[in-house]
């Protein structure tokens, strides 16, 4: 193993799975259980480092993170390699970066976006994940790589490089990058979750359904109500907040909101 495979298994690798290049059948940055430590923001179309710049900057100085790696996509995009040092589930880790996304980039086009881990249920295994860096683009024939940041302005109208980028370069980029603490990241989802809502000033003490009542007198229907069984989702939030988060046919957004609550429930215990 070189000192670029070490960095990357330092800062990214989930578990011991072996390393493996970019070309292989799955994503060797999500392990056998589904979970991450690498987590990645792409923006493209354009690959401004003015826009990219805000969430570089914005972890450090308003929620106290390590800086993360700055990578060129090798065809139209700059990265943001986020690094947590004990293994997540996709969901709280996509739930991460769109928390970002909404906090720092929220006039940016979410097309122009990509956070990976992906949820798209569709993707293969392999497209769940960002493609390992510095690697051979073959649609393009040039290379992805870590850049210095004070470098990443230069690649916005071209974000690859024409040649291979050097091990030994690229090793000391990552060498002095920090990975995040998990009592860390749990504080910034925290200090990304929107405000909770304010209570209501008075609750119904039981859900009513209306029915049809017959006046024994004369004949007459009327309606009435009547208490309503009680939900299970409401009486086990947990498992609301699970089905909600694995169903396909739920917006993104709420699945997204449902993985934070449970993150921040399970932190809570």
């Amino acid at each position: 193993m070189n000192r670029l495979q070490s960095e990357l298994r330092r800062l990214y690798w989930p578990g011991t799975e072996t390393l493996a290049g970019d070309d292989a059948a799955s994503s060797p940055l999500i392990d056998s259980n589904g979970k991450v430590r690498a987590m990645v923001m792409e923006l493209k179309g354009p690959a401004s480092w003015e826009v990219l710049g805000r969430v570089w900057h914005g972890v450090q100085a308003e929620l106290e993170l390590p800086a993360p790696a700055i990578a060129v996509s090798g065809t139209d995009g700059l990265q943001l390699w986020f690094s947590v040092a004990e293994a997540i589930t996709m969901p709280h880790a996509h739930a991460f970066l769109e928390s970002l996304r909404l906090r720092f980039l929220p006039d940016i086009d979410s097309r122009r976006v990509a956070l990976l881990p992906a949820l798209a249920a569709s993707a293969s295994r392999q497209d769940l994940h960002a493609r390992l860096v510095p690697a051979l683009k073959e649609q393009t024939g040039n290379w992805s790589a870590f850049v210095a940041p004070d470098l990443a302005a230069v690649f916005a109208d071209t974000p690859w490089l024409d040649i291979p980028p050097g091990e030994e370069g690229q090793a000391a980029l990552l060498r002095g990058l920090a990975t995040m603490k998990q009592p860390d990241f749990e504080a910034a989802l925290q200090r990304l979750a929107p405000p909770a809502p304010a209570p209501s000033v008075a609750a119904p003490a039981a859900a009513t359904v209306t029915v049809a009542r017959t006046d024994t007198a004369n004949g007459d229907a009327s309606p009435t109500h009547a208490p309503a069984a009680a939900s299970p989702a409401s009486e086990d939030p947990k498992r609301f907040l699970l089905q909600v988060m694995d169903d396909d046919t739920v917006p993104l957004a709420l699945r997204i909101e449902a993985a934070k609550a449970l993150l921040l429930h399970s932190t809570a215990r």
